[in-house]
């Protein structure tokens, strides 16, 4: 039961931290939109941060599987992965966005 409370508190934890750093990401492409740089930067900073966070649950899961810790895999871990990924994915394209509003 502790392996299955475990899992469902990184997936938790990687969902949360995903769906902040998304947020933050597109709160910082609002910002390059208007020219607001210097707040765009901040939001991309608490984005990058909280995507880390995200990933660090998701590492912690992975070395302890490798340590032979079977993970309950479930529908929230499956979930939390989604997130995960799609968040990465935007951040990483929001600021490419970003650079060519700031080459403007």
């Amino acid at each position: 039961m502790e392996d299955i409370m475990t899992t469902e508190l990184a997936s938790m934890t990687i969902i949360a931290n995903s769906g902040d750093g998304r947020s933050y990401a597109f709160q910082a492409l609002e910002e390059a939109r208007v020219g607001n740089f210097e707040e765009c930067d901040r939001l991309l900073k608490q984005s990058d941060q909280a995507i880390h966070m995200a990933h660090k649950a998701q590492t912690d899961l992975l070395v302890s599987e490798a340590r032979g810790e079977k993970q309950d895999i479930n529908i929230l871990l499956i979930h939390s992965q989604d997130h995960f990924m799609t968040s990465m994915l935007a951040n990483e394209l929001i600021k490419e966005i970003i650079r060519l509003y700031k080459e403007k």
